[in-house]
């Protein structure tokens, strides 16, 4: 069974703050369900799993728009 998470469990994972997380939630590149006003947002680990997985991981040393030498 998939565990629910809350804004603060999955930014404290991803090393991003709660309104960050809240962010993603609001524009649907993340989605959760809204349990009230006061007990805020729930997602579900499957989807902050495909979330990642569909985010491209910045390359270190990445020679693009360094000025020619």
């Amino acid at each position: 069974m998939d565990e629910w998470l809350t804004t603060s469990e999955i930014a404290q994972a991803l090393k991003v703050t709660p309104e960050t997380v809240k962010r993603w939630l609001r524009s649907g590149e993340l989605r959760g369900s809204i349990l009230s006003d006061r007990g805020g947002w729930r997602v579900k680990q499957s989807e902050v799993d495909r979330f990642m997985e569909s985010k491209e991981p910045l390359e270190i040393g990445d020679d693009e728009g360094k000025a020619a030498a």
